[in-house]
């Protein structure tokens, strides 16, 4: 294939590749963990573009899988570091006399790995199936899930003595045995964070390019007519649902990792907006785009919220009502249209 005929997603995509891998050889060690933090949210984003984008199915609580991914693994840092018999800190403080029965499988670090792919994608597939096959989607589907968003930040918050309340879950030292303040391991964390992202990326582009991608996308604009033929739509959204609450769960984990911390102010209702509004200013049908809007999104995050804290969630959404209006595909949209191909922006 000619360089010219190469489609210029897979140029910037190959470049974007190689310059991240190179980033810890010339990249601060700050702005380096901030990229890998913002690295591990782009997987969300990368569900929520199958899910919203190729499915039609809003979800506004996308923070629920988020914060299961995120605790089942801090609750396995946590207790990484204790003596057999001793409780974390917070339960102490709390008056909790004996470790809760549920916390215990997670002192199994692997076990826990498992459970941050397991928990979300099992709550999401139950859910889901509930709600799909009573037919329920739309703005209905949208509220549901930003209550249960509501629901789950309150219960954590609630129970001080075993979630760690509103501080949530922080200061651990250990994952497996590696210090995670080693050099060694933070880098060895934010290559497996983009490993994890250009293979998700690539699994979901090679689902989408499948007969599954076919029929979602085919459900998403008629559901009455692939019933006609056939077709029974729910369990193509259950699927996009629950491998888009997996990314999530996942993404939820490596960001714990990363920033060393889990609490509710990261799975509640905004938080699960932001990450929508991460998808829609990158553009929504492309999976490289709602990698790029969450990358430039949180970039801008950090920086404006950092010189100006009260201005950042104003210029959020009037980010939002920019993408909505004048850009309806998102940075994507202007990529296509650059390269010629204006409408045409999957990648």
């Amino acid at each position: 294939m000619s360089l010219k005929k190469f489609p210029f997603f897979a140029v910037f995509g190959v470049l974007a590749v190689m310059l991240a891998i190179s980033a810890p050889w010339w990249l601060p060690s700050y702005e380096l963990n901030l990229t890998a933090r913002f690295l591990a949210l782009s997987l969300t984003a990368i569900g929520l573009s199958l899910l919203w984008g190729e499915g039609g199915v809003l979800s506004l609580g996308q923070g629920i899988f988020f914060g299961l991914g995120g605790y089942v693994l801090a609750m396995n840092l946590k207790l990484a570091d204790l003596a057999p018999g001793d409780m974390p800190d917070f339960m102490m403080w709390s008056g909790v006399s004996h470790l809760p029965a549920w916390w215990a499988p997670f002192r199994n670090p692997f076990v826990a790995v498992a459970g941050v792919f397991i928990i979300p994608a099992a709550v999401a597939a139950l859910f889901s199936w509930a709600m799909f096959r009573r037919r329920i989607g739309g703005v209905y589907f949208a509220l549901i899930t930003q209550a249960l968003a509501l629901g789950f930040s309150t219960l954590v918050i609630s129970q001080q003595g075993t979630t760690g309340g509103f501080n949530g879950l922080t200061d651990y030292h250990t994952l497996f045995g590696f210090d995670l303040n080693a050099h060694a391991t933070i880098l060895a964390l934010y290559w497996l964070t983009l490993g994890l992202v250009v293979a998700a990326y690539l699994g979901v582009r090679w689902l989408l390019a499948s007969r599954f991608g076919k029929l979602l996308r085919a459900a998403r604009d008629g559901a009455n007519r692939i019933r006609f033929l056939g077709y029974d739509p729910m369990p193509y959204k259950v699927v996009a649902f629950t491998v888009a609450a997996l990314l999530t769960g996942v993404s939820g984990a490596l960001f714990t990792l990363h920033s060393g911390v889990i609490s509710p102010a990261l799975i509640g209702v905004v938080p699960s907006i932001e990450m929508v509004i991460w998808v829609a200013i990158g553009g929504r049908n492309s999976l490289a785009g709602a990698i790029i809007g969450t990358l430039l999104v949180n970039f801008a995050k950090d920086t404006i919220s950092t010189a100006l804290p009260d201005v950042w969630l104003y210029l959020l959404g009037l980010l939002f009502i920019i993408a909505v209006t004048v850009m309806p595909k998102g940075i994507a949209g202007m990529f296509a249209a650059f390269e010629g191909r204006k409408g045409e922006v999957r990648s």
